[in-house]
């Protein structure tokens, strides 16, 4: 129950926020291209910076960096519900992401220590994926009820008590770590990997504004390119990496990692979308919109917990993966028929239902294979890089399909400039493209999961040998 409530913490606030972006920008008077920010500012520096608190995490202790993780998180919130213009709320967003990045690996390894033994791993795995996929619903829901009946700054303050339960259940309840003090900070490797998934995310969401083409843009993708090819040469070198590549060059932990990348930008990109359709075209309230989600979190969190957490111990992991993600895609394959008459039960329901069932079924499977088998000084950074995976997914989806909608928006306006009524059909024709490149993305990540992952429960993998040596050489 504690590390369920710290992880539905910090996975509340990746979309919380988007069910109150009218209210906020409403009364914080900020354009429409400024609204993503107050999103991809959390998600980040939560995911930038993922892979350092995670080293922190072996370092110190998983106790540790949980406690110093939610304080700080508890802080950031509050100053955001106070935030009197968007810079504020920015930077405050910005600090909920960095101190996330201590709570979140602490939360993902508590788990992996504690759960050992298989069906156990798989029921705990289970609800922890519900809260992966259904948590971001739960933030959708919350966000409407406390916009509506209370004040869009609610969705920060929020944060407040629920850290304070888990700070002092956390205290009482869950036993203090050593941590492992050989273990040492990869600077050079923070500065280029945390800087490189920075540029690379402005870069996606500054051509939504200024185009593909434009000089920021161009120049972003460089600089972003050019300190992600530093961080890797860094980390075959040093010797103390930030991202040990024992952790990487395992075949199914790296295909996991890519799965859950990608299923992530196409969810969450869909999420923004669902929530300016129900809104903004089809005039819900926000806790209408909220609870509209119900659904898709419901569909989620039974597939998970009683579908795939139960077969995950008995039958290979690409037999659970590959089907739900080609689910998940038939769920986004709806969406790409919405039209602005487009109503709730013909469209957003079907996609929810099938979204939920093929993530529930695919992400129980994906972050245990991604966190399994890891050598216990590095279930700290392990963890890390399965949030990391997460976090960056729900930044790029956020920012790329936006980016993609947004452009797809404009051509439709350009071509039809005489037409009546053109801005609701163009924005509406621009989340039906947008849509279709979901489709694209999850159809891949099942394609990955065909491919790299060739574990089953009752067999080691053929690469986990070569992973332990690698480890044990250290």
């Amino acid at each position: 129950m504690v590390i369920a409530g710290a992880q539905l913490m910090v996975i509340l606030d990746t979309t919380i926020m988007i069910i109150a972006l009218p209210s906020a920008q409403h009364a914080l008077a900020f354009s429409n291209a400024d609204r993503q920010w107050v999103i991809t500012a959390y998600t980040v520096t939560f995911g930038g910076l993922l892979l350092l608190g995670g080293r922190i995490s072996d370092m110190v202790g998983a106790k540790r960096t949980l406690l110093v993780g939610v304080v700080g998180f508890a802080l950031a919130s509050a100053l955001g519900g106070a935030a009197q213009s968007l810079g504020m709320l920015i930077a405050a967003r910005g600090l909920q992401g960095a101190f996330g990045s201590l709570l979140a690996p602490s939360v993902l390894s508590l788990l992996t220590t504690t759960f050992t033994e298989d069906d156990e791993r798989a029921r705990a795995f289970g609800v922890y994926a519900t809260i992966a996929i259904g948590g971001a619903a739960v933030g959708l829901i919350l966000g409407g009820v406390l916009t509506e009946y209370l004040d869009w700054r609610w969705c920060l303050y929020v944060n407040i008590p629920v850290s304070v339960a888990v700070v002092l259940s956390a205290s009482a309840i869950i036993p203090s770590g050593a941590g492992h003090p050989e273990v040492r900070l990869d600077i050079p490797g923070t500065v280029l990997g945390c800087g490189g998934l920075v540029a690379l995310v402005y870069a996606l969401g500054d051509a939504a504004t200024d185009g593909w083409g434009s000089a920021a843009v161009v120049a972003a993708f460089v600089i972003a390119a050019l300190m992600l090819s530093g961080f890797i040469v860094v980390q075959t070198t040093v010797e103390n990496p930030l991202l040990p590549l024992r952790i990487v060059t395992d075949r199914n932990r790296s295909g996991a990692f890519l799965g859950i990348l990608l299923a992530v930008i196409a969810n969450y990109g869909m999420f923004l979308f669902l929530t300016y359709f129900l809104q903004t075209i089809k005039g819900y309230s926000p806790v209408r919109a909220g609870f509209a989600f119900l659904p898709l979190m419901a569909a989620n969190g039974l597939t998970a917990t009683q579908v795939s957490s139960r077969l995950m111990a008995r039958v290979p992991t690409r037999a659970l993966v590959v089907p739900g993600l080609l689910i998940a895609a038939l769920g986004a394959g709806v969406l790409t028929r919405l039209t602005p008459t487009g109503g709730y039960l013909d469209h957003v329901l079907p996609a929810e239902i099938l979204l939920g069932i093929g993530l529930g079924l695919a992400f129980v499977p994906f972050i245990n294979t991604a966190t399994s088998r890891a050598d216990p000084r590095d279930a700290g950074v392990t963890s890390a890089t399965a949030n990391t995976a997460q976090q960056i997914g729900a930044s790029v989806g956020t920012a790329l399909l936006n980016t993609i909608a947004a452009s797809a928006t404009a051509a439709y306006v350009a071509a039809h400039v005489h037409t009546a009524g053109i801005v609701v059909e163009a924005t509406v024709h621009g989340y039906a493209v947008a849509s279709y490149y979901s489709v694209a993305i999850l159809v891949a990540a099942a394609l990955i999961g065909a491919v790299l992952i060739d574990n089953h429960p009752r067999r080691a993998p053929p690469a986990a040998a070569g992973s332990a040596a690698v480890s044990g050489r250290g």
